[in-house]
């Protein structure tokens, strides 16, 4: 359980990523999602368009296996079966 001062201390980081972090402040994001505003690079700009729009289909999926994942960990958790070798 948490605290109202804990949910309120959650909420209130969110909201300063939301209104301050999290944006697109130059107008350069060339995809939705796209926060680099001019800082950081790694490459980016060098690949050709197919070569980005493969690595972002590469990158999503692996945010979905990963979200799947942890999906299976919590259904397991609630189902009280261990993952673990001889039953942790």
């Amino acid at each position: 359980k948490f605290s109202s001062a804990g949910w309120a201390q959650m909420i209130a980081f969110i909201g300063v990523l939301e209104l301050f972090v999290m944006k697109d402040v130059t107008g350069e994001g060339e995809f939705p999602g796209d926060f680099r505003n001019g800082a950081l690079d790694f490459g980016w700009d060098k690949l050709s368009d197919a070569q980005k729009k493969s690595k972002r289909s590469i990158e999503l999926n692996n945010g979905r296996a990963a979200q799947m994942g942890i999906l299976g960990l919590m259904v397991h958790e609630q189902l009280g079966v261990s993952l673990w070798p001889g039953g942790i």
